[in-house]
């Protein structure tokens, strides 16, 4: 598969373009497909895209929203990759509330929140694999995409799409999509800064 690379002058220009190219992307989708379902991520510089998604004119009856990773903490809590994705978007537009599907975090059983998010995606899938119409990603300095860390066990994962990941340097556990499961999306975009 091959990955184009678009550099932007500043990080303003590439949130924008994100912001517009995913307009583009819901619509033609939405016109051909009759739904649009997104993998979202986390992170300071989605969050303004999110926000910016936020003023736009989109058919969110249409549109359903993922979750790629999640920390392993409460939904209403500062570090929640959701309660991000709702005070910066979730909040401002008129999207049903079936069309939002979170993470059901479990801070006191991780692997059983990450497989019942595994089923969850699955009953929205109907092929091996989920066929994402885009999945958004960022990635950390140690290389890290969702929460796939370097030498977790995670990134060894062939069958299953979500998985709960024991992550060493922050001794916790963090929800996330595998990398097969990432890597069926029609679409892929990393927003690296």
């Amino acid at each position: 598969m091959k990955y184009p690379f678009q550099p932007y002058d500043d990080v303003a220009s590439l949130q924008q373009s994100v912001t517009d190219s995913f307009c583009e992307l819901a619509h033609r989708t939405v016109e051909e497909n009759g739904v649009f379902r997104v993998s979202l991520s986390g992170g300071s510089t989605p969050k303004r895209v999110y926000e910016m998604l936020s003023e736009r004119d989109l058919p969110w009856s249409k549109i359903h929203l993922f979750w790629g990773d999640e920390r392993n903490v409460p939904a209403d809590h500062q570090d929640s990759n959701f309660n991000m994705v709702k005070t910066a978007l979730l909040d401002h537009v008129d999207i049903p509330e079936q069309n939002i599907h979170p993470v059901p975090v479990n801070v006191e059983s991780p692997a059983s929140a990450a497989e019942q998010y595994d089923q969850t995606l699955r009953e929205h899938f109907s092929d091996r694999w989920p066929h994402w119409d885009l999945v958004l990603l960022g990635m950390g300095d140690d290389a890290h995409t969702a929460s796939l860390f370097p030498e977790t066990i995670a990134l060894g994962e062939q069958v299953r799409w979500f998985v709960e990941n024991w992550v060493p340097k922050f001794e916790t556990f963090r929800y996330t999509m595998t990398y097969p499961a990432i890597e069926s999306g029609i679409n892929i975009w990393f927003i690296i800064t």
